[in-house]
């Protein structure tokens, strides 16, 4: 008998997010788990495969008679070189991936872009999802330039795209010391893990969304009034009330 499950391809599924999500999630999905290193994925309950996301024909395959691409992939780090660490896997991948996509009738892709794509705006002013992408650093440069590609294909091919904006994944524990801008970008590990659920399977319309991955912080960096409204994301937890603040 044919699973009913949404048929989801996870890229970058041995990274910290991607372990996470197909841990608490992979008997909700029909999911592919998908890695350039593939060795932490050995014990994983679902079908893994080598990618090189900078490899079109190998998005090709894998994109193969999937629902929905996870797009978690990609060089993570402020501080990463754009020629050697961000190029290939942030740019050309992004690109491929949104490629393949649509080239194998892929109806929807979520997108981890990051609270850095919209880190050059002054730390006093809230961002709400409306807002456009302003980095401050070639790691967020790479994370709008895959907003953008997110927009170009949602607009040309009626695909529906939605960027999350992932803000400061951590773990947080009373007692513990953080600045009051990490405070305010916090979000939890089950938080994203649920947003990133609902943004699989709301009834979201064909086009392009851009998503904030914030807890419910007493103050949040990003604003999540229209994200919860979009995509009924509702997230459990606050950073300043786990440090006990």
């Amino acid at each position: 008998m044919t699973s009913s499950l949404p048929r989801v391809l996870v890229t970058g599924a041995a990274g910290v997010i991607g372990t996470v999500f197909w841990n608490s999630r992979h008997g909700a999905f029909s999911l592919r788990l998908a890695d350039l290193h593939i060795a932490n994925l050995a014990q994983a309950p679902c079908p893994v495969l080598r990618l090189d996301v900078s490899d079109y024909d190998a998005c090709l395959a894998a994109c193969a008679n999937i629902d929905v691409v996870l797009h978690l992939a990609g060089v993570p780090h402020a501080s990463a070189d754009f020629d050697t660490q961000l190029l290939q896997p942030n740019i050309i991948g992004t690109h491929n991936i949104f490629r393949a996509a649509q080239a194998q009738g892929v109806r929807r892709v979520v997108l981890a872009s990051s609270a850095q794509a919209v880190e050059g705006y002054p730390p006093d002013v809230q961002i709400h999802e409306n807002m456009p992408a302003r980095p401050a650093n070639m790691y967020g440069a790479s994370k709008a330039f895959g907003e953008g590609v997110a927009s170009a294909f949602a607009h040309q091919h009626g695909m529906t795209a939605i960027a999350v904006r992932i803000a400061n994944l951590a773990t947080f524990a009373p007692g513990q010391r953080h600045s009051a801008r990490d405070i305010a970008a916090f979000v939890s590990e089950r938080d994203v893990v649920q947003l990133l659920a609902r943004c699989i399977t709301a009834d979201v319309p064909p086009g392009y969304h851009v998503v904030h991955g914030v807890s419910d912080n007493r103050y949040k960096r990003l604003a999540i009034d229209t994200t919860r409204q979009l995509v009924g994301y509702a997230p459990q937890d606050d950073g300043f009330a786990l440090l006990g603040l």
